[in-house]
């Protein structure tokens, strides 16, 4: 009896808690650090809470890509739509437009005359008959798929390649324009359920 009762004092008891705790931390730690991320389309964030103000979403994401793919260069939507309407002002022609998103997508929506090329092999088949100082941007949901295509590019001596900041959901919640084929539409495709988040509940495509 006396034994049960030290073992079942209070000291007792608290240690065995925090031990416990400290373990599950542990274990959490472990776990969160060998997720195969490189299976994932792009890395995991916090979910965020469902608001049409999702500013510090937005600004978390564009750093955490900026700081993915320091090597890329970042074009801003602004920057884009002035270039396409008035290409001479950029004095570098009129840019090649790159999908990098998958055909389910880009069958939603798409930015006007942007060619699809969902894998590396696709881009590389696509830019083989495109002069090499032609420049060319990239594009996909948030631009984190861009950026790893750009970022391959570049790598293979692509120099004139950038990425859509932000992409076509920055885009579209600007309400630049996005196309189904030649028609002008109001929808794209959100992705997944969290980083659809970011688009504009009225664009979403569900």
């Amino acid at each position: 009896m006396r034994r049960g009762k030290l073992w079942w004092s209070k000291p007792a008891v608290s240690c065995i808690v925090r031990v416990t705790a400290c373990l599950v931390f542990a274990v959490c730690v472990v776990y969160t650090a060998f997720i195969p991320t490189a299976a994932l389309s792009v890395p995991a964030v916090a979910v965020q809470v469902e608001t049409e103000d999702n500013t510090v979403f937005w600004s978390t994401t564009l750093k955490m890509i900026r700081a993915k793919f320091p090597g890329v260069s970042q074009l801003s939507t602004d920057s884009l739509q002035t270039w396409l309407e008035e290409p001479g002002q950029a004095q570098m022609g009129r840019p090649l437009l790159l999908d990098v998103r998958e055909k389910e997508e880009y069958e939603v929506s798409h930015l006007k005359e942007a060619v699809l090329a969902a894998s590396e092999k696709e881009a590389i088949e696509v830019l083989e008959g495109v002069p090499p100082d032609r420049p060319v941007v990239l594009y996909c949901s948030v631009g984190y798929r861009s950026s790893e295509m750009a970022d391959f590019l570049h790598k293979r001596g692509y120099e004139k390649v950038y990425n859509l900041e932000g992409s076509i959901f920055a885009w579209a919640n600007e309400g630049r324009p996005v196309y189904q084929g030649d028609e002008r539409v109001h929808v794209v495709h959100p992705y997944d359920r969290v980083w659809g988040k970011l688009l504009k509940k009225v664009l979403r495509s569900w």
